[in-house]
């Protein structure tokens, strides 16, 4: 078994996180997770109302008596969602640990922290993660530019970002973006972190609540097959490669401006793209790491898999590989 500070800190048996995902993060993936020894993560803002989350925790719970947590995505809206409110649910439901992503998150970890919740947030630079550190989270989750939907404008993939964050880090810290198998939970814990986030992997499960034909085009995509979207706004979006990404992309490439293609992103439109299965509906986030998608199954399984794969891996390394004693001059 693979214990690390991330499994410590949280209280999980395997270093995998399944990330919060718009229209995606349900209880049903969430406990699977959780069950078998992951940390699952149902996202707070694909419900309607503070209600329907208070709900769906609660169905959470149903499924499984181990840890799992809630996302709590902050972002600038003309319209923002009552995060004060879904914030108390959180609370009052007892949920032990949030996932905060978006916008400056200290108002919110700090009435969080007050009652006795872990916070993790998600960040796509060093910089952003060490002033979540400075305001109090318990980890952070770095995100690469291989990653679905925001990865940021630095444009720092993995191989760098990963790194630079365990040298200026003191808290754990989990990598995202581009893990699928227990190749990347070897790779992401030989860099330095402390366990792995994965997204687009999770989608590809059976208790996913996306159409299967959607599975099925993520299974047989490449790692070719994402478009970066609003580059010109300086709001970088990695999304599918569609009819409608390709559009998007066209338009600002011309001068366009967001008034001009925001009928073309609206949420949802992406949401039918997973009730409906039809790729081409609307924007849907999702990373390169589909190219090393080629199944699906169920969510205990592939926690299981990943952590029981990476333990093999991690042995024959230890095994095959030989150590030159590194001379002077």
């Amino acid at each position: 078994m693979l214990t690390t500070r991330f499994t410590e800190e949280f209280g999980v048996e395997h270093p995998i996180v399944q990330g919060g995902m718009m229209w995606v993060g349900r209880a049903e993936l969430a406990a699977a997770v959780s069950e078998a020894g992951g940390l699952g993560i149902i996202t707070a803002l694909t419900q309607p109302t503070p209600a329907a989350l208070a709900l769906e925790i609660e169905r959470c719970k149903a499924l499984t008596d181990k840890p799992f947590g809630v996302n709590l995505t902050l972002t600038l809206s003309v319209n923002p969602p009552p995060y004060a409110e879904f914030r108390q649910v959180i609370i009052d439901s007892g949920v032990k640990i949030v996932e905060t992503a978006g916008s400056d998150p200290t108002v919110h970890v700090e009435h969080l922290k007050e009652n006795g919740i872990k916070v993790i947030h998600k960040c796509t630079s060093v910089r952003h993660a060490l002033k979540a550190e400075r305001i109090g989270v318990d980890a952070v989750s770095i995100d690469g530019f291989e990653c679905a939907g925001h990865p940021g404008e630095d444009d720092v993939p993995g191989l760098v970002l990963i790194p630079a964050a365990a040298d200026a880090l003191k808290i754990p810290f989990i990598a995202s973006g581009g893990f699928a198998d227990g190749r990347g939970l070897v790779a992401a814990l030989a860099l330095g972190a402390d366990g792995i986030n994965m997204g687009t992997r999770f989608m590809c499960t059976q208790e996913s609540p996306i159409h299967e034909n959607i599975k099925q085009q993520i299974v047989g995509a490449s790692e070719l097959d994402t478009q970066l979207i609003f580059r010109q706004l300086r709001n970088t979006m990695r999304a599918a490669r569609n009819s409608v990404s390709e559009e998007v992309v066209e338009i600002l490439d011309k001068g366009g401006r967001f008034k001009d293609v925001k009928d073309l992103v609206v949420g949802t439109r992406g949401r039918k793209v997973y009730e409906y299965g039809d790729p081409e509906a609307g924007i849907w986030t999702v990373g390169v790491v589909q190219g090393l998608i080629h199944d699906v199954p169920s969510a205990g399984d592939l926690v299981r898999r990943i952590a029981a794969d990476a333990e093999t891996l991690l042995g024959n390394l230890a095994r095959n590989v030989v150590v030159s004693p590194v001379t002077a001059g």
